[in-house]
């Protein structure tokens, strides 16, 4: 038994001895924290990840549950958190054999997984991806935002990459799980979220193309700030004339991961030139504008709000799909359709949507040599489409406001 392990080990047997009760313990960090809490009850915590045991010291018996009941992390910086990859507590597993038959899935400790080389998703690319997140309310409940939409989505795009999906009760529920393993990685209120990641992959081993024998769902989590690194301020984008994210009859409309690392190359050359992100257009006649690098986007011209028509090439974005509806609420005309990237030239204002950017203003755009501007007219913040919905959209994911739409879902 490694020293860790063996010292944590004797600790709680001097505890149970002594007629204590130990209320939870861990493993995987180097030195124990005792935590008094009350007479013959001690508190022993490893960080960050964690099992937690509840024991009786009469029958002696222990169940392991997974949660810590710490508040929060001590060692984070919730001011500065950004968005990135931070090593939690736990992550939910499932696997599903090659007859499609799930098998009961579990919380482990987060960490590496382990896969064949010859895995369907490492060699042919074969795995989906989701994204959520959950939000700390003023009154300590926590809310996800619309997570069957979400399920909804996965579902779809196995179909298209030859995948079995969970059912949304299954999605919903590992979701769930992993936020209250991972509950006190939920930033306070008004610093953040807790990112959750949703990940559909062929695991099993396959050498020549096909389906996997094998395949995977598991669910992360991560706190995470915003996502760009201009915070809430505009981003400036560069339109990309040259490669192309999508094609008709591709799948430009699902979360594959294979969607992803080909936009790298436009999007870091953008960025060297000092601009947030590349905007996309239509592979065919490169005069229709489609999607941002990872969100959709949106331009505003009066009272008219456009976006451009989900049909295969573009991502049905969960928030995209939100903010619609509310903009249609507070009367605005929104159209879904091909939109000429001189409409975008000639707008208002634009945006863009996603469950990491949220709702991002959109400060300028440039296309070849001209660059606009936005919004058009000067305007108080208040009085930008932009700024309105966000404080729409993100008062209800906070549950600042009553959710009449029934889109909030509390853990």
């Amino acid at each position: 038994m490694a020293p860790t392990l063996r010292s944590s080990y004797s600790l709680l047997l001097r505890s149970l001895s002594s007629g204590s009760r130990v209320t939870s313990y861990a493993t995987h960090m180097r030195k124990p924290v005792l935590i008094p809490e009350e007479p013959n009850r001690i508190q022993v915590c490893y960080q960050p990840r964690h099992i937690t045991s509840t024991s009786s010291a009469c029958s002696g018996t222990a169940s392991l549950r997974s949660s810590l009941d710490c508040d929060s992390v001590s060692d984070v910086d919730w001011n500065n958190i950004g968005f990135k990859a931070r090593e939690t507590d736990q992550m939910f597993v499932m696997k599903c054999n090659a007859n499609g038959e799930w098998h009961r899935g579990q919380l482990e400790p987060y960490g590496v997984l382990k896969l064949s080389p010859s895995a369907g998703v490492l060699n042919y690319g074969q795995g989906l991806f989701e994204g959520l997140k959950t939000y700390r309310t003023e009154d300590g409940r926590l809310l996800l935002f619309r997570p069957e939409e979400n399920a909804n989505r996965m579902i779809l795009g196995a179909q298209r990459m030859c995948m079995p999906a969970p059912s949304v009760h299954m999605f919903v529920d590992a979701v769930k799980q992993t936020v209250i393993a991972n509950k006190r990685w939920v930033p306070p209120v008004g610093k953040g979220s807790l990112y959750l990641r949703p990940l559909l992959i062929g695991s099993g081993p396959v050498l020549g193309l096909s389906q996997s024998p094998e395949y995977t769902f598991l669910v992360y989590a991560a706190p995470v700030g915003n996502y760009f690194k201009e915070g809430p301020d505009p981003i400036h984008l560069k339109v990309e004339d040259m490669y192309s994210r999508a094609v008709h009859g591709g799948t430009g409309g699902v979360k594959t991961i294979c969607n992803y690392a080909p936009v790298l190359k436009a999007q870091l050359a953008a960025k060297k030139e000092g601009f947030t992100d590349v905007l996309y257009l239509d592979a065919v006649e490169r005069k229709y504008i489609e999607e941002v690098s990872s969100c959709n986007i949106f331009i505003v011209k009066g009272n008219v709000i456009s976006t451009p028509e989900a049909r295969g090439c573009i991502l049905p974005g969960v928030t995209r799909k939100s903010v619609m509806d509310i903009a249609q609420g507070l009367g605005y005309k929104v159209e879904e359709r091909k939109v000429h990237i001189n409409e975008v030239i000639d707008a208002d204002e634009a945006f863009c949507t996603g469950t990491a950017v949220v709702l991002a203003p959109v400060g300028s755009i440039t296309y070849k040599d001209t660059r606009v501007s936005f919004p058009k007219q000067k305007v108080e913040q208040h009085e930008r489409v932009a700024s309105n919905l966000y404080k729409l959209l993100t008062n209800l994911q906070m549950g600042k406001v009553p959710d009449t739409r029934g889109w909030t879902m509390e853990v």
